[in-house]
């Protein structure tokens, strides 16, 4: 029989309030506290970082506060830089790929919860949000679970992204479309 916390990563139906995953959460918590008051730029705020988001890159780099549910299903690639406020809801795999720019206040979600009230008190689930190399994330955008953001494409600030969005494109809005395709190729 599945854990809660393998079901979560199965993206299967899952009890996020039992024992184990309050548990798993209140460990985490401890270490965004640790890194959310750590003295910035010093070799005790790095390790924090990869303390808490092992299965990404020695060089990213994080703005505090940050704020998480699990730190290990963040996989962030070289250069990726997450400003101020930054909200990651990773129950699923939040993937970031390389030298992509998160700006302060955006809200990245993999948790989704049934519609049916009396599904919702008992389970959630989760889908994975990937976000591709060179990206810019506007400030206070929110992606929301199972999108893909392309590679080189621009959120614009305070867009909601419902669907996936193609590489090389500028999308802005509620919820979020294209609006300009990007001419940003090498």
């Amino acid at each position: 029989m599945k854990t809660e916390k393998e079901k979560m990563m199965a993206s299967e139906p899952y009890d996020a309030h039992c024992e184990e995953m309050i548990s798993i959460r209140t460990k985490v918590k401890r270490i965004l506290h640790k890194l959310n008051v750590t003295e910035y730029y010093t070799d005790r705020f790095q390790e924090t970082i990869h303390e808490l988001c092992p299965n990404s890159a020695k060089n990213i780099h994080l703005e505090p506060p940050f704020h998480c549910d699990y730190g290990d299903n963040i996989f962030a690639e070289e250069g990726v830089f997450i400003n101020f406020g930054a909200v990651i809801l990773d129950g699923a795999r939040v993937t970031i790929g390389r030298k992509t720019l998160i700006a302060p206040g955006v809200h990245i979600y993999t948790a989704r919860h049934p519609l049916d009230i009396k599904e919702r008190r008992v389970w959630e689930d989760c889908s994975p949000v990937t976000i591709g190399e060179e990206c810019w994330i506007g400030g206070h955008a929110t992606l929301c679970p199972g999108v893909t953001i392309g590679d080189r494409s621009v959120i614009g600030a305070g867009s909601v992204v419902t669907k996936d969005i193609p590489a090389d494109s500028l999308a802005v809005g509620n919820p979020a479309r294209v609006v300009k395709k990007l001419n940003l190729k090498e």
